[in-house]
C-alpha cells in the first residue's frame, strides 16, 4: 500500500512537471516564431519527450487508481467517469469560448493566450482519456477469460508502442504505418464487443446509464472537434492531433462508449421482462425455502401477495384468509371494503366461491357492468388443498385481456407453491408437539409424496408407467411433468445427492425451479443452464442434483432432451428392432457454479416411431446389489430385460423390470432410492 502511495505521488509530480515544462517550451517556441530575429531559446525537439512523459504519467496513475474500483454497481463506474473526467470536456469548451470572448473584446490576437488554452485542453484531454480508458478496462474485463485478458494486455502494449512514432517524430499518416493503424482499429472493434456488464443493469440503472453514456459521448465529440479545428492552424507551433497514441485511445474510448450506449438502448425494452422473470424465480425459491428459513404463515402470505401483484402487474387486489369458519381480508391494494362487498355479493349470486375464475372483459357481463367498477379484468385464485381451504386471492386490472395464459400459469404456480409451503409449515408446527425426529421424517415423507405426481395425464400418443420408492422415510429421487401446449409435454427426472430430509427439501426447490422456468417453454439445455445458476445460490457446497429433461412433441413426432449427470436413457427403436443407451454428455447441477457450466451440457433431438419404448431411471435401479453385496444389477441386465419385454404394455414392462430387480436384490434389501419411468409410444399415432 505504501509502495502504491509513493508511486502515485511520483506520477502526479512527473505529470505536473512535464506539463509545465512543455507549456514553457511551447510558449518559448511561439515567442521565437513571432519574432524571427529573436534568439531561438526554445528546445523544439524536447517537446516529443515531454509529451510522452506526461501521457505515460497520467495513464499509469489512472491504471493504478482503477484497480481500487470494486463491486458490480456498474452505474457508479459511469458516474465516476463523468463526474471526475468527462466534465473536463465541458470545462475545455468553456475555456475556448472564454478565449474567443477575450480576444474578441480586445480585438487583438494573443498567441500566448491561445497556446495557454491549447495546452490546458491538451492536459484535460489526456486526463479524460486515461480515466475513461481504464474504467472501460474494468468493465470490459468483467467475467473475463484468459483469452480476453491476454488480448487486452497486448492491446495496451501495442498502444504504448505507438509512442515511439511520437518520440522519433515519425508521421503516423505515412503509408508505411497506415496498415498498422488499420489493424489496431480492427483490434479496437473486437475489444468493444465485450459488453457483458450491460446485461446486469436493471431497467432504472440502464436509463441512468444512457444519460451518462450520452454525456460521455458528447465529451468525446467536444475534444475531437476542438483539436480538429486547430489541427492545421498556422498560429500554433505544436499540433497534438499528430500524436497517434491519442488518436487510437480516443477511438477506443469513443467506440466503446458508443457500443455501450447502443446495447443499453436496444436492450432497454426487454429489461423489465427479464427482471420480472428473475423476480418470479427468486420468489419461487423463497416460498420453497420458507420452512428452512423458519418463516411464519403470515410471511408466506405477504410474499404470495407481493409476488403475484408484481408478476401480473395488477392494478388492485385483495387476499382473503380462512380460519375455521371465519374469513377475513389480510391484504389490500387500491380497493376499498365497499367495492369488495359489491364484488363479493355478485360472485355469491353467480355461485362463484373458492374456484378458479377468469374474466378478461368485465364490461361484457351485465352484472359487473352495473357495478361501474374502474377495472376490466378479474382473476380469482383459490388457495386450497384436498382437505383444507386456506383462502382466496383476487386480482384486478384496468385493461381488457389483462391476464394472458403465461401470467395465469405463473400465478397458479405461486398459489400451488404457497399451498404446499403452508401445509408444510403447519405440519412442522404439529411435529414440534411430538417427538421431533420422527415427526420431521413424517413431514418430509408427506412433502415428497405431495411433490411427486401420482398419475400422468391420459394421452392418446403414448402410455407411461412409473415406480418410485425411497430407501428411507424420505428420499432425493423425483420426477414431474408440465403440459407446455396441446402437443408438447415436458417430463423431468432427477436425483438429489444424499438422502433424508435435506434431500427432500432440495427436491422441493427443484420442483419450484422446474415449474418456474418451464413456464417460459425453453429448450432442455437452456433449462439446465438456468437451473444450475438458480441452484448455485441456494444449494449447499457439498450437494448437487443429477437430472434429465425431456420435451415430447407429438406434432413433430420426436423429443428433445438434455442430461445433467443423470443415468443414460435406455431406448428401444421399433423400426430398427434395436435396444440401446443414449450416450450424451452432461454435468450434474451445482457441481460447477459459474458460467463455465454452459460448456458441460448438450441437447439431443430424436424422432420416435410407433411402439418405441423409453426407460428412464435413477441410479438406485442399476446400482442395486444382490444379498451378498458382490454384484450390481447393472445397465446390461436392465437392457436385457427391455429386449425381452418391449412388446408388452408400459405397465407390464415396468412390472417385469421391478420383479426381476426384486428377485436379484432379495426382499427388503433396499440401499438407495429407486425411480423408474417406462414410456411407450402407441402403435397408432393420432393426427396432430
Amino acid at each position: 500500500m505504501l509502495y502504491k502511495t509513493n508511486a502515485k505521488s511520483l506520477l502526479v509530480i512527473s505529470a505536473i512537471v512535464s506539463w509545465v515544462l512543455l507549456l514553457g517550451n511551447v510558449l518559448l517556441m511561439a515567442e521565437s516564431a513571432r519574432q524571427p530575429g529573436a534568439i531561438k531559446m526554445a528546445l523544439p525537439y524536447i517537446n516529443n519527450l515531454l509529451i510522452i512523459v506526461f501521457i505515460l504519467s497520467v495513464f499509469i496513475f489512472q491504471r493504478i487508481h482503477a484497480n481500487n474500483l470494486k463491486g458490480i454497481d456498474f452505474s457508479s463506474y459511469l458516474w465516476n467517469l463523468f463526474s471526475r473526467a468527462a466534465v473536463a470536456a465541458y470545462l475545455s469548451i468553456a475555456l475556448y469560448f472564454g478565449y474567443k470572448l477575450a480576444t474578441g473584446y480586445m480585438q487583438v490576437k494573443s498567441p500566448f493566450l491561445l497556446h495557454l488554452v491549447y495546452q490546458v485542453n491538451f492536459g484535460l484531454l489526456v486526463y479524460f482519456l486515461a480515466k475513461a480508458f481504464y474504467i472501460w478496462r474494468q468493465l470490459l474485463l468483467y467475467h473475463k477469460n484468459k483469452f480476453l485478458h491476454v488480448a487486452w494486455e497486448w492491446f495496451e502494449l501495442l498502444l504504448c508502442s505507438t509512442l515511439i512514432l511520437t518520440l522519433l517524430n515519425f508521421n503516423y499518416t505515412n503509408y508505411i504505418f497506415l496498415p498498422l493503424f488499420v489493424l489496431l482499429g480492427c483490434y479496437i472493434l473486437f475489444l468493444c464487443t465485450n459488453l457483458k456488464w450491460v446485461a446486469y443493469l436493471s431497467f432504472n440503472k440502464k436509463s441512468r446509464s444512457l444519460v451518462l453514456l450520452g454525456a460521455i459521448l458528447v465529451s468525446c465529440y467536444i475534444f475531437t472537434k476542438f483539436f480538429q479545428e486547430f489541427s492545421d492552424s498556422p498560429e500554433l507551433v505544436i499540433d497534438y492531433s499528430d500524436v497517434g497514441f491519442l488518436m487510437l485511445a480516443m477511438a477506443f474510448v469513443g467506440l466503446y462508449t458508443l457500443g455501450a450506449f447502443l446495447v443499453s438502448l436496444f436492450s432497454l425494452p426487454t429489461s423489465s421482462v427479464f427482471e420480472q422473470k428473475s423476480e418470479d424465480l427468486l420468489n419461487f425459491q423463497r416460498l420453497s425455502q420458507s420452512i428452512q428459513q423458519g418463516q411464519s404463515e403470515a410471511q408466506v402470505y405477504d410474499l404470495l401477495f407481493e409476488s403475484t401483484i408484481k408478476a401480473s402487474d395488477a392494478s388492485a387486489g385483495w387476499l382473503e384468509q380462512v380460519r375455521g369458519n371465519n374469513t377475513h381480508i389480510s391484504h389490500l391494494l387500491n380497493i376499498n371494503n365497499e367495492q369488495i362487498e359489491r364484488i363479493r355479493h355478485l360472485l355469491l349470486a353467480y355461485n362463484i366461491q373458492h374456484i378458479d375464475y377468469i374474466n378478461n372483459n368485465l364490461d361484457r357481463n351485465s352484472g359487473f357492468r352495473d357495478l361501474a367498477l374502474p377495472w376490466r379484468s378479474l382473476i380469482i385464485l383459490p388457495i386450497k388443498s384436498k382437505k383444507h381451504v386456506f383462502g382466496t386471492l383476487y386480482l384486478l386490472r384496468d385493461i381488457e385481456q389483462g391476464f394472458d395464459r403465461e401470467t395465469i400459469n405463473v400465478l397458479r404456480t405461486f398459489t400451488s407453491q404457497t399451498i404446499l409451503t403452508i401445509e408444510n409449515l403447519r405440519l412442522v408446527a404439529e411435529s414440534l408437539q411430538n417427538e421431533r425426529y420422527k415427526e420431521e421424517l413424517k413431514i418430509a415423507t408427506q412433502v415428497q409424496e405431495s411433490l411427486i405426481p401420482k398419475t400422468f395425464p391420459t394421452d392418446s400418443w403414448f402410455e407411461i408407467s412409473t415406480h418410485a420408492v425411497a430407501a428411507k422415510e424420505v428420499g432425493g429421487d423425483f420426477y414431474d411433468f408440465l403440459q407446455l401446449s396441446e402437443s408438447r409435454i415436458a417430463i423431468i427426472i432427477g436425483d438429489v445427492s444424499g438422502k433424508g430430509i435435506s434431500a427432500a427439501f432440495h427436491m422441493a426447490q427443484m420442483k419450484g425451479i422446474f415449474h418456474g422456468l418451464m413456464q417460459q417453454d425453453m429448450p432442455p439445455s437452456e433449462f439446465m443452464k438456468q437451473a444450475n445458476s438458480a441452484l448455485s445460490r441456494c444449494l449447499e457446497k457439498t450437494s448437487f442434483i443429477t437430472s434429465s429433461l425431456y420435451i415430447i412433441d407429438y406434432r413433430m413426432k420426436g423429443f428433445m432432451f438434455a442430461r445433467a449427470g443423470h443415468c443414460h436413457t435406455l431406448y428401444y427403436n421399433a423400426m430398427m428392432d434395436d435396444v440401446f443407451y443414449f450416450q450424451t454428455d452432461g454435468l450434474g447441477l451445482g457441481i460447477v457454479r459459474d458460467k463455465s457450466y454452459n460448456n458441460h451440457v448438450r441437447e439431443m433431438y430424436y424422432d420416435y416411431n410407433p411402439n418405441d419404448v423409453m426407460v428412464i431411471y435413477t441410479d438406485g435401479i442399476v446400482e442395486a446389489r444382490n444379498p451378498d453385496q458382490t454384484e450390481e444389477y447393472g445397465e446390461d441386465r436392465l437392457k436385457y430385460m427391455l429386449t425381452q419385454t418391449y412388446h408388452l404394455e408400459a405397465e407390464d414392462i415396468k412390472c417385469a423390470i421391478i420383479n426381476d430387480l426384486e428377485d436379484f436384490t432379495g426382499p427388503e434389501n433396499l440401499y438407495d432410492d429407486q425411480t423408474l419411468l417406462v414410456i411407450k409410444f402407441k402403435p397408432i399415432q393420432p393426427n396432430a
